[in-house]
């Protein structure tokens, strides 16, 4: 049986010097793994071992992972990252609203929770060496991801914030679990 993972990522350079998303580079990939309930970090030199949790998953659920999480994948996956079946919280998001939100606004409102920092931070911490506070924040989103996503997939909405305090958006998230089952990805090579 296949299980779905939230997946979310971390690059040692911005858009502001590289253009090509796989040119970014990955310092650490987050998952949840639901197979196991766990929470696992993988850093560049490790990614080879995540493929594998990544090929056998029902789906990967992310926040921005079909625009900017998978093309960075990219550059280092052996395979074709489109061949894996997504679930973008912020394309549902975009599709609902006509228009894009910050994670952090959306777990605000939804959670009363907030961001451990700004993703260019993340940048920072692995420049500085910092490969500990680099994976904490990582996997700090990837926990928040993980909660937004039961709390739409349990309640069938989520919030945002609004001028007039914060706005109901209904959901369906829960259809993405259901049809997630026939994840049909070309497996890497074990070397």
């Amino acid at each position: 049986m296949r299980y779905p993972i939230v997946l979310d990522l971390e690059t040692k350079h911005s858009f502001r010097e590289f253009s090509d998303p796989k040119k970014l580079g990955i310092s650490v990939l987050g998952i949840f793994d639901y197979h196991d309930n766990q929470l696992k970090a993988f850093f560049e030199s490790e990614l080879n071992t995540a493929f594998p949790l990544l090929e056998n998953a029902s789906i990967l659920i992310g926040f921005n992972i079909n625009s900017f999480d998978l093309p960075v994948l990219q550059g280092y996956y052996p395979g074709r990252t489109e061949q894996f079946k997504t679930f973008d919280i912020l394309d549902d998001i975009k599709n609902k609203l006509g228009r894009r939100l910050a994670l952090n606004d959306i777990v605000s409102a939804t959670l009363n929770k907030k961001k451990s920092g700004h993703g260019l931070a993340a940048i920072d911490y692995y420049r500085e060496g910092q490969l500990d506070k680099l994976k904490s924040y990582c996997l700090s989103d990837v926990s928040l991801t993980k909660e937004l996503f039961e709390y739409g997939v349990k309640e069938k909405k989520i919030f945002y914030p609004h001028l007039s305090g914060k706005m109901e958006l209904k959901v369906t998230w829960e259809k993405s679990l259901s049809q997630s089952n026939d994840n049909d990805v070309s497996l890497t090579l074990p070397f």
